[in-house]
């Protein structure tokens, strides 16, 4: 998933979204240990997807905190 698509998405879909990906590197994690997957990289992009979507949360988390803060 590139940044784009991500920053495109609402909060709420975001954190949807996330939940998925870890879903799907779970179930990735298990074929993985009971047989050898064909193309491991897999599991890599997993993982950067879910890297690219948290920090894309967080941020927007930590954006709304410090308007928030701004106007108290």
């Amino acid at each position: 998933m590139k940044n784009s698509e991500i920053v495109e998405l609402t909060t709420d879909a975001l954190t949807a979204k996330l939940a998925e990906e870890k879903a799907a590197l779970n179930k990735l994690k298990f074929a993985h240990a009971v047989s050898a997957l064909e193309n491991p990289n897999v599991l890599k992009a997993a993982r950067k997807n879910i890297a690219k979507i948290s920090t894309e949360v967080s941020k927007r988390k930590n954006a709304a905190k410090s308007e928030t803060a701004s106007e108290a």
